[in-house]
């Protein structure tokens, strides 16, 4: 009857993959006839020909309880190939097994059998390797598992939440967006693309969208938490920016480290973070836990220029010039700013410098002695280690001796006299082309008696 024409031209339509008007001619005919299992059968191949599988699935499972022995084996096929492109391995296996029941050596259904099983295996070792963290194998995994189930949405979002962790944000916003145009009402879309913003630290902008996956999800605990996480951050934050502006430090460092607790996956949020508690532990003459962060902040984040500065001008502070200079290089390859080539000028020259004798060290003095304080140091110390005084030692120990006072000697030519002191503070004297610090004389002992009676 009509039915069976409105198949035909549907048939037809199939041969010549206009898979639409299929589609409409199947349906014409289980509106003539509903209770034809071929009829739905071919409605649901034409479906899985537009990719629209959960529609598929209702069909074939409708085709499967009208029918003989015969069709079921097509049947269960065509709902275990639907199953298995929704992602649900496990249902799409019993489908598969349903077959080879009726039919054991079924070579189409052997191969969907192990695809399914595959699946399954996919998705077990992603779960696993999301719990150790390792989201690179997560997308492996999820990858593998989207080549033999293409419209899984779940697989989908777990490979889009993984991209976004490990940093891959326009990767994990383009996989959400697609899924947003297919469904836009879709929760776990709306919290990828929040997570995304949130990583990015466009906190305000995020919680916009987990407030929106809850409207659409109300159980989507991944949002909610995601959404605590966001306002308690931005908080903590802010609280902690306040009193570090106020000059309260211990109460900045405490908050900037409860806000380090809330997220450990927001990196970059988190480098931030770890850079502003290492300027407080500059602030508090901690320079050793100042450096400590700043490195946590550039493992997080190695393009964060602000951290590399804030760790250089530390090892600064504590003279670790080598590794200020390396700092203050990787700041200026990467922006070459007058400011940024000045830093690195004064890190090699204070690098230089300490690698020369450091004249204030062999005095015993600091930095900023006076002229009677270097007078002081020299006499003390000259007296100490005059020949004189080790004529009675061993050889080697009146060689060494000697050494230390002629290095005393060239120590004090130099800082009692302003111009040198100068030339020897600037680092001046590293310009000269030989290494005697500018024709110095070292005192010979004899001219130790005009130094006592000064």
């Amino acid at each position: 009857g009509a039915a069976e024409g409105f198949k035909d031209q549907g048939n037809a339509f199939y041969v010549k993959k206009d898979y639409s008007e299929a589609f409409n001619y199947y349906t014409k005919a289980i509106d003539a006839c509903p209770k034809n299992a071929s009829y739905y059968g071919n409605r649901a191949a034409t479906l899985m020909m537009l990719c629209r599988f959960r529609e598929a699935l209702v069909d074939s499972q409708r085709a499967v309880r009208l029918d003989d022995c015969f069709m079921k084996v097509r049947g269960h096929l065509r709902e275990g190939k639907c199953h298995l492109s929704l992602g649900n391995a496990m249902a799409a296996s019993r489908c598969f097994q349903k077959v080879l029941e009726l039919e054991p050596s079924n070579s189409q259904a052997q191969q969907e059998h192990k695809n399914a099983t595959a699946v399954l295996e996919y998705e077990r070792m992603a779960e696993l390797d999301f719990e150790k963290r390792d989201f690179r194998k997560v997308v492996y995994s999820m990858d593998k598992a989207l080549g033999l189930a293409s419209t899984c949405h779940r697989f989908k979002i777990l490979k889009a939440e993984c991209l976004a962790l490990l940093g891959r944000y326009l990767e994990a916003q383009s996989v959400a967006s697609d899924i947003l145009r297919m469904d836009s009402t879709n929760g776990d879309a709306l919290y990828v693309r929040g997570l995304c913003l949130y990583y990015e630290d466009c906190i305000d902008k995020a919680v916009q969208f987990f407030v929106q996956a809850l409207r659409m999800a109300p159980d989507h605990e991944k949002s909610r938490l995601a959404c605590r996480n966001a306002k308690a951050l931005k908080a903590k934050k802010e609280e902690g920016n306040k009193v570090f502006k106020d000059s309260n430090f211990e109460a900045a460092y405490r908050l900037y480290s409860e806000a380090l607790a809330i997220d450990p996956n927001n990196i970059k949020t988190n480098a931030k973070l770890y850079c502003n508690r290492g300027t407080v532990g500059a602030k508090l003459n901690k320079p050793d836990q100042a450096i400590e962060d700043c490195t946590s902040a550039i493992k997080l984040d190695d393009t964060y220029i602000k951290a590399y500065l804030r760790r250089a001008q530390c090892y600064m502070d504590i003279e670790q010039y080598e590794e200020a200079v390396r700092d203050y290089e990787k700041v200026y390859q990467t922006e070459k700013t007058k400011e940024h080539k000045h830093l690195l000028k004064t890190a090699q020259l204070e690098l230089k410098k300490s690698k020369r004798k450091d004249y204030y060290k062999v005095l015993g003095v600091g930095k900023n002695a006076t002229e009677d304080e270097i007078k002081k140091a020299y006499r003390k110390r000259a007296l100490m280690h005059h020949p004189d005084r080790h004529s009675a030692a061993t050889p080697e120990v009146q060689k060494e001796e000697e050494k230390k006072f002629k290095e005393m000697g060239e120590a004090f030519t130099v800082l009692s006299d302003p111009k040198k002191k100068t030339r020897y503070d600037c680092g001046h004297d590293l310009e000269d082309d030989s290494n005697n610090m500018g024709g110095l004389q070292t005192l010979n002992p004899a001219s130790l008696s005009l130094l006592w009676t000064v």
